[in-house]
C-alpha cells in the first residue's frame, strides 16, 4: 500500500467505501425483506379485524338507543344521549393522545452518530485531498515553503 500513488490510494478508499455502503444495503435488505411480509399481512389482520369491530361496535351503539327507548324514553332523546357519551369518549381519547404525542422526541442518538460519521467522512477526505495536492520529493511528503 505505502508503494501506491496517491491517487490510487483514494481511488481505493472511494472504491471501498462505496462497497461497504452497498454491503450495509444488501443486509438491510435481507432482514427488512421477511420483517416487512410479516408485518404487512399482519397489518392486514388487523385492519380486517378493525373493520369487524367498528361494524359490531356500531351495532351495539344502535342496541344502546334502543334499550333506552325500551326503558321508556322518546327514540330522538335516547340516540341523543348515545352520541353525547360517544362525543365525551372521543374528546377524553383525543385528549390522551394529544399528552401521548406531545412526548415523542426525535432520536437524538441516531442523529448524533450519524452526524459524526459525517463529520468523520469529511475529515478523512479533506486529509486525503491535502495529502494528493501535498508536493512530494521521491515518494516522501514534503512541505512546501515560503519563497523569501
Amino acid at each position: 500500500m505505502a508503494d501506491l500513488p496517491v491517487g490510487d490510494i483514494i481511488k481505493n478508499l472511494t472504491d471501498d467505501v462505496k462497497l461497504l455502503v452497498q454491503d450495509q444495503i444488501e443486509l438491510a435488505k435481507a432482514e427488512l425483506i421477511p420483517a416487512a411480509k410479516n408485518g404487512g399481512t399482519g397489518a392486514g389482520l388487523f385492519g380486517a379485524a378493525g373493520y369487524f369491530g367498528i361494524s359490531a361496535t356500531i351495532l351495539l351503539y344502535f342496541a344502546a338507543a334502543f334499550g333506552l327507548v325500551a326503558a321508556g324514553l322518546v327514540a330522538w332523546l335516547a340516540f341523543l344521549i348515545v352520541a353525547v357519551a360517544l362525543l365525551l369518549i372521543a374528546g377524553i381519547c383525543a385528549g390522551i393522545g394529544y399528552l401521548f404525542v406531545k412526548r415523542v422526541k426525535p432520536p437524538e442518538r441516531t442523529i448524533a452518530q450519524a452526524n459524526l460519521a459525517t463529520t468523520e467522512v469529511q475529515e478523512a477526505a479533506q486529509r486525503a485531498l491535502a495529502a494528493a495536492n501535498a508536493p512530494q520529493i521521491e515518494g516522501k511528503v514534503v512541505e512546501t515553503r515560503a519563497i523569501t
